[in-house]
């Protein structure tokens, strides 16, 4: 299996698409609104990703709801951006933390039971920041680090009991960038003695409660710990803060290489991204071409990242055999229950 995982262009493979993935190998795939159209497609297109390569490859979405949600209306549901849980702390947590996990729970029941997806890339457990850019925003649960890792953790708890594996992002934090990192590098001047007690703390507590879980990196340069070098690309936030500090034990995914917060050609930054310390590397905009740079690129997967990978694998097996059968409509009730609640508090 190559270090890398991978997009594809349109709603079905194309033959070349098809000769690639079974030449290249890569560990995984990742899916975009251009791959999500209806549910008998989507879930026809997700086992031929996997029958390209031969094994049960971990296929990754984007389903936050609000803003960055990968399958929706009108096939699928539509779903609360995250900083709606928090604005509901202030009237009550209880019911809150309630409709945090009822929620992931209806998300991992859209991404199972149709289309067969084992890998979601949320919850986000970066902080809203007032005056950084809005690329985060209302996809952040809170501005406040313990109600970010309480809703995260819901988050969390959900996902995993309707089978889906869960991936923390965007690693260290992407709160306070003031910039876009499609579009740009963000640099953050905020100490790192701030840091530490603020943005990163989200992931270390959440990551601490449940340990093993995989995590993505931010396109992020913070000047007071690595001056030169983005996370992604810097050994020192890789390990010592990401991996030592925070504590990651599980998979590390970096963010889209095709985003522009990175410079240089794809197969550098693929390359660099690799021997800086993540796992794998993520491509996502389906350009075959790029692709392929990407694939060349990266190493097979060895030592403690072929372990780490084979890890996820088996926790999606696991919570996919394991995952409680539910009632869609009982679990919509449910939720509507929890808003009555809401509005007698």
């Amino acid at each position: 299996m190559k270090a890398c995982i991978l997009g594809c262009g349109g709603p079905v493979l194309t033959l070349r698409e098809r000769a690639f993935f079974r030449e290249a190998d890569p560990y995984g795939f990742i899916l975009f609104e251009r791959n999500c159209h209806a549910p008998d497609q989507l879930r026809a297109l997700v086992a031929d990703l996997r029958e390209t390569v031969g094994r049960r490859a971990p296929v990754l979405v984007d389903q936050e709801g609000g803003r960055v949600q990968r399958l929706g209306p009108p096939v699928w549901r539509r779903y609360p951006p995250a900083g709606l849980f928090g604005i509901l702390m202030e009237e009550s947590v209880p019911v809150a933390v309630e409709l945090a996990g009822l929620t992931a729970r209806l998300i991992a029941n859209d991404l199972r039971n149709g289309p067969d997806i084992d890998v979601n890339c949320a919850p986000v457990l970066d902080l809203r920041v007032d005056g950084a850019h809005g690329i985060i925003g209302d996809r952040a649960f809170s501005g406040e680090a313990d109600r970010v890792a309480l809703l995260g953790t819901c988050w969390i708890k959900g996902l995993k009991a309707g089978g889906v594996v869960p991936v923390m992002k965007h690693l260290p934090g992407h709160g306070r960038a003031r910039c876009d990192s499609h579009l740009s590098l963000p640099v953050i001047d905020t100490p790192a003695e701030e840091l530490v007690y603020d943005d990163f703390m989200t992931f270390r507590m959440v990551g601490g409660q449940h340990p093993g879980l995989p995590g993505m990196t931010g396109h992020l340069l913070f000047t007071g710990i690595d001056p030169h070098l983005p996370v992604t690309l810097s050994p020192m936030l890789l390990e010592q803060l990401i991996r030592g500090y925070i504590g990651l034990t599980g998979l590390l995914i970096s963010d889209d290489l095709s985003m522009q917060a990175l410079e240089g050609p794809l197969a550098d930054r693929a390359a660099a991204a690799c021997r800086a310390g993540c796992d794998v590397a993520l491509h996502c905009n389906g350009r075959l071409e790029e692709m392929e740079s990407v694939a060349d690129a990266v190493p097979v997967l060895a030592d403690a990242a072929l372990e780490r990978a084979v890890a996820l694998m088996a926790d999606a097996e696991a919570l996919r055999t394991g995952a409680e059968q539910v009632d869609v409509r009982e679990l919509e009730e449910k939720i509507a229950a929890s808003v009555r609640n809401l509005h007698d508090v």
